[in-house]
């Protein structure tokens, strides 16, 4: 199948090169149409019913050819925005390089995030003050099973919804699962004339609903309450919002396709050991509360989890790794992109990584301002708050000169606070940047007045996981590095340093580290380390019982940090009876000292010989000793029958 690249100037309000897009991205193109969504719709009926697979070059118009494509029957067109993105700018007839960057980049199969189903049936419960839940309530009461848990004193007058007077302890789980905890619970006895009689308060109530709606007007029950799903909140004091809410809740009722944003390999995750806490990085900046310890590594409710990837960024031992999308996904992207510009002719293209807030903008520079530049490369992601280190530095090694990311005002910012200087570390030049605009023309002019470095001469195609693509595009961006770079604080990658006055070669360190980083040696008391495993996670340092260990932040990028290196190493001590090699010379020498003559277990010569000599020959020493611990009672002799009869006085 031949995929055609439908190509529309837009009244001729941008220059096309069809000639040259289609040499750049290797798909055939199209005429140049100047009226396709309009004038010349039939037209695109008839390239949608051919054989070909067809790309339409039209963003804003995209719901009239989708639309267009159920009517035919047909499978629905591929898009690709070229006007808003390069077209429609100061610079859009030098823009042909990015054109064909961005065609060939919607021509990628993309891989399809997992999800699962998640069943709401419609109970509902609203938490609130009864003069505001109990009108809520009867709203919704024709469509949803609802409950109210009345926070004051007010008295039901229906009996079409469920009513509970308690106090909310705690509310777990989402759309379709959330759990409640109550506690002061007093149910409504329907018996009697008058006024509803409550039942006596108890603790400890469990209830379960599919849509949380909150009018408690306090504290939210749930962390990130905009980003949990299912869970609706307003102010009761006001009444539009309230209203508002019988709407939304009434469209949470049905299956729903929940994305599984992130995977989680547990063999992998250091967050534990032994009970010591190491890494807790992901636990401290997953904005939804998702992530919680689970022993020796964390777990991650998927129901919770907003997909922010800030996780999967942090994350030091690529545990956790983004699925919307794979980091594999993001990588062919952005190296097709790159890979096409230079093809078309381009040289030193900036990447701008953005989301929806961003593709907005940029809209609205195109159509009202300036536009983007005709170098500056838009990439747009369903979030841009994991975009991490590794991402940034593979896009610089793919041959782009610049990377920005454009937030948004809701975009979580605390990973890419730590990233940012990291992959500036890295990179050792100021390539990478954060851009916090609101206004299209400031957007705009700042791109424009950004001083454009010299890209990688000779790019590089990074793969594997983060730690690899970080480590193989940092020897493409910085070759002559022959010392270890330094990293900031909190780096994911360093050295271990060792104390070898305090250390004791107890050997504590390489029980405990997960990565393997820390390695024994069996033939002799050595501790020896490879950098390049090392997590910096911390729990060597947090067990070691003398204090002799030290995390120093750093990249290696020579062929040193790939093999183990000695850090700490002694003398083994030879048993005085067999000769037998075991334990630390210094330690055993040091136990003497402090033990022999000192202690009542070795008062004596003979009982401090027993420090000195391996497990096989002290027990043996033990055993033959006079006071050996193990000895009991004597046996007794066995009795026989002449000892019987030499007891007898008639014979």
């Amino acid at each position: 199948m031949v995929t055609k690249l439908v190509l529309c100037d837009c009244a001729g309000s941008q220059v096309l090169d069809g000639q040259g897009i289609s040499a750049a991205c290797s798909a055939e193109c199209s005429k140049v149409h100047t009226a396709l969504c309009t004038t010349e719709l039939t037209v695109a009926a008839k390239l949608m019913q051919s054989d070909d697979q067809i790309v339409i070059a039209c963003g804003q118009e995209a719901q009239v050819f989708r639309e267009l494509a159920e009517e035919l029957g047909v499978d629905h067109p591929g898009i690709v925005d070229l006007r808003d993105r390069a077209g429609w700018s100061e610079q859009g007839r030098s823009a042909m390089p990015k054109m064909a960057a961005l065609a060939a980049e919607a021509l990628l199969q993309q891989p399809i995030t997992p999800s699962v189903d998640v069943i709401s049936e419609g109970t509902a419960c609203i938490i609130g003050p009864g003069e505001v839940a109990f009108d809520l309530a009867q709203r919704l009461s024709d469509t949803m099973a609802v409950t109210v848990v009345v926070t004051d004193d007010a008295q039901p007058d229906s009996r079409a919804y469920d009513v509970v007077r308690a106090r909310v302890r705690s509310v777990s789980g989402a759309l379709g699962g959330f759990t409640l905890r109550l506690d002061a619970l007093q149910q409504i006895d329907p018996a009697g004339r008058g006024a509803f009689v409550w039942t006596p308060p108890r603790d400890g109530a469990a209830s379960a609903c599919d849509v949380l709606i909150d009018l408690a007007g306090g504290t939210p029950f749930v962390t990130a309450p905009d980003k949990r799903e299912g869970y609706l909140r307003a102010d009761p004091r006001d009444a539009v919002a309230v209203a508002r809410l019988a709407f939304d809740a009434a469209q949470l009722v049905g299956t729903f396709e929940k994305p599984l944003y992130v995977r989680l390999e547990e063999t992998l995750c250091a967050h534990s050991r032994a009970g010591q806490v190491g890494c807790s990085n992901c636990l401290d900046i997953c904005p939804t509360g998702a992530i919680t310890p689970a022993g020796d590594h964390v777990a991650i409710d998927p129901m919770v989890c907003a997909g922010c990837g800030e996780c999967a960024a942090l994350c030091p031992s690529t545990a956790i790794s983004y699925e919307d999308p794979p980091v594999a996904a993001l990588l062919a992207r952005m190296q097709s992109l790159a890979a096409t510009y230079r093809r078309a002719g381009g040289r030193a293209p900036r990447l701008l990584v953005h989301d929806a807030y961003g593709a907005e903008l940029i809209r609205l520079a195109a159509r009202f301002g300036r536009g983007l530049p005709a170098d500056v490369i838009p990439l747009e992601l369903g979030v841009v708050s994991g975009f991490g280190h590794a991402e940034m530095l593979a896009a610089l090694a793919h041959g782009f000169a610049r990377v920005d990311i454009l937030v948004a005002p809701t975009t979580e910012r605390d990973a890419l606070e730590r990233e940012l200087p990291l992959a500036l570390a890295i990179a050792g030049a100021d390539v990478v940047g954060v851009i916090d605009k609101v206004d299209p023309d400031a957007l705009a002019d700042l791109l424009y007045a950004q001083d454009v470095p010299q890209p990688l001469t000779q790019p590089v195609l990074p793969l594997g996981n983060r730690r690899q693509i970080t480590r193989l595009a940092a020897q493409a961006l910085r070759p002559d590095a022959s010392q270890p770079l330094p990293l900031p604080e909190h780096a994911p990658y360093g050295a271990v340093a060792v104390d070898t006055e305090a250390c004791t070669l107890c050997l504590s360190c390489v029980s405990l580290c997960p990565s393997g980083a820390l390695i024994d040696n069996p033939d002799m008391p050595q501790l020896n380390f490879q950098q390049d495993a090392c997590l910096q996670c911390g729990l060597c340092k947090t067990i070691c019982p003398e204090s002799a260990i030290t995390l120093v932040p750093e990249l290696d990028l020579s062929d040193r940090a790939l093999s183990p290196r000695v850090l700490n190493e002694e003398e083994p001590f030879a048993c005085i009876e067999c000769g037998a090699l075991f334990g630390v010379k210094s330690t055993v020498e040091r136990i003497m000292e402090k033990l022999a003559g000192s202690h009542p277990m070795f008062a004596t010569s003979e009982q401090a010989r027993m420090i000195q000599m391996c497990d096989d020959c002290r027990v043996q020493a033990q055993f033959h000793s006079e006071d050996n611990p193990f000895t009991s009672k004597p046996k007794p002799k066995v009795v026989t029958t002449d000892d019987y009869f030499s007891k007898r006085k008639d014979h």
